[in-house]
């Protein structure tokens, strides 16, 4: 591919980014040597390929923003009120429709081999990246070094995704240098984590190459996923998410059981508490009380089934496996209506 020479708007562009973006040579960061020990231990590294690394984290930018991004995420900060339209909408429900359209092929593929309903495989590529359309703009390299080595409370997690991008670069001979991905260094269409690309992503397409950037391969890793990452919550085929939730006079959630990461009560159990549960459901059915933040200070209440904390495994964040949840169900809906026309 030729490259052309920067325009006038991308000078101006690094320019403004200069701030903030800075070279590092994290090469001679403490942890580099771990680093380093780590990947020769326990990946086999030859001296060759730890001199590899070191040139990497020379190259590798100081990014502090993209701390801020990671601390300061939507998913943390808004109410439900805020956060809803930023993924449940009329323009994404369009583009959700018309993507199930082209790739129906696969995604039927994933529900007959994984479970996993086409509409909740969609959702997740709607809320992570647009369908595949923004799949990140930072180079891996630069997140994972900054918040490996400096994040003030994650920089462990963070450090082992840098062991664990390395290996998957060397693996798949890529350069590190050549990633994107989010600010937290998630890539592809499905934006796995390097260690979770390593694990848990497929060759749904066959064609000899495990490429998150292509939309098959993300359908088919995105439904392995859900069903690998967190046995305790595997997705369960042709299961319900959510049911609703309506509190009672004298309900008394118990403080345990709300906007945790796994079911920690059953239905029977919230409906002694005083909650009334509109759903067909067998009361020894796992579940967990969820509560939306409103920004009238009222909360609006759900009732968090199995496959629902399947979905929190891919982001555990409680509005974002809701935003995920009910763009699934609008995808579906749409696109009945569009059947029955």
């Amino acid at each position: 591919m030729t490259r052309r020479p920067p325009g006038k708007r991308l000078l101006l562009t690094l320019a403004l980014l200069a701030p903030v973006m800075a070279s590092a040579d994290y090469s001679g960061n403490p942890r580099a040597a771990e680093l380093k020990r780590i990947l020769a231990d326990d990946y086999a590294f030859s001296g060759a390929d730890l001199a590899a690394v070191d040139q990497a984290l020379v190259k590798a930018e100081r990014v502090p923003r993209l701390i801020e991004k990671e601390q300061t995420a939507k998913e943390k900060t808004l109410t439900w009120t805020g956060y809803r339209p930023i993924h449940v909408n009329d323009a994404n429900v369009r583009r959700g429709v018309a993507f199930m359209n082209e790739y129906e092929s696969w995604l039927e593929r994933a529900h007959r081999e994984y479970g996993v309903a086409p509409a909740v495989i969609a959702a997740i590529l709607g809320v992570e990246t647009k369908f595949g359309g923004y799949t990140g703009p930072h180079r891996v390299l630069d997140a994972l070094t900054t918040q490996g080595f400096e994040h003030p409370t994650r920089s462990d997690f963070f450090f082992s995704e840098l062991v664990a991008f390395f290996v998957l670069c060397h693996e798949q001979q890529r350069q590190p240098e050549d990633m994107l991905g989010s600010y937290a260094g998630a890539m592809g269409a499905a934006q796995f984590m390097p260690s979770n690309y390593r694990r848990l992503a497929v060759d749904f397409d066959g064609d000899g190459d495990t490429d998150l950037w292509s939309l098959p391969d993300a359908i088919g890793s995105i439904a392995n996923y859900l069903i690998k990452y967190r046995p305790q919550v595997a997705w369960q085929r042709d299961q319900p998410l959510i049911a609703p939730l309506r509190p009672t006079t004298g309900f008394r959630a118990p403080a345990d059981a709300v906007n945790t990461k796994l079911p920690s009560e059953t239905l029977g159990q919230l409906r002694e508490s005083g909650a009334h549960i509109d759903a067909d459901l067998d009361d020894a059915t796992a579940a967990g009380i969820l509560e939306l933040k409103l920004d009238s200070g009222q909360h609006e209440y759900w009732a968090g089934l199995n496959n629902f904390y399947a979905v929190m495994s891919y982001n555990p964040r409680v509005y974002y496996a809701m935003s995920v949840t009910q763009l699934a169900e609008a995808l579906s809906q749409a696109r009945s209506e569009q059947a029955a026309r």
